[in-house]
């Protein structure tokens, strides 16, 4: 598919782009290679395949659960400007 500067110039006002008049020749280009790209990739028999959420059949390795740092609680909310019963107190934003 093959985009004119006329259709970037259009896709760009609908986006609320600004572009510069020099700059749409090149974006028509790209953009049409991108279409053209993706023509192709449609074109591709897929049937039969299953899809999957990654390429390589990895298994993420887990960390043990374990604590690694002392409880600071205390200490943060001595700095804190409210406090009560562990939980922070801010203003209220939503009314």
């Amino acid at each position: 598919m093959s985009l004119s500067e006329v259709d970037v110039e259009r896709i760009a006002h609908l986006a609320r782009m600004q572009i510069a008049d020099s700059d749409a020749a090149p974006y028509a280009k790209s953009l049409s290679g991108i279409l053209d790209f993706v023509a192709r990739m449609n074109a591709i028999d897929t049937e039969g395949v299953e899809p999957m959420a990654h390429p390589l059949h990895a298994v993420q390795r887990l960390r043990e659960d374990a604590i690694t740092e002392n409880d600071q609680r205390d200490l943060f909310q001595a700095h804190a400007p409210l406090v009560q019963d562990g939980l922070y107190l801010v203003p209220r934003v939503i009314e």
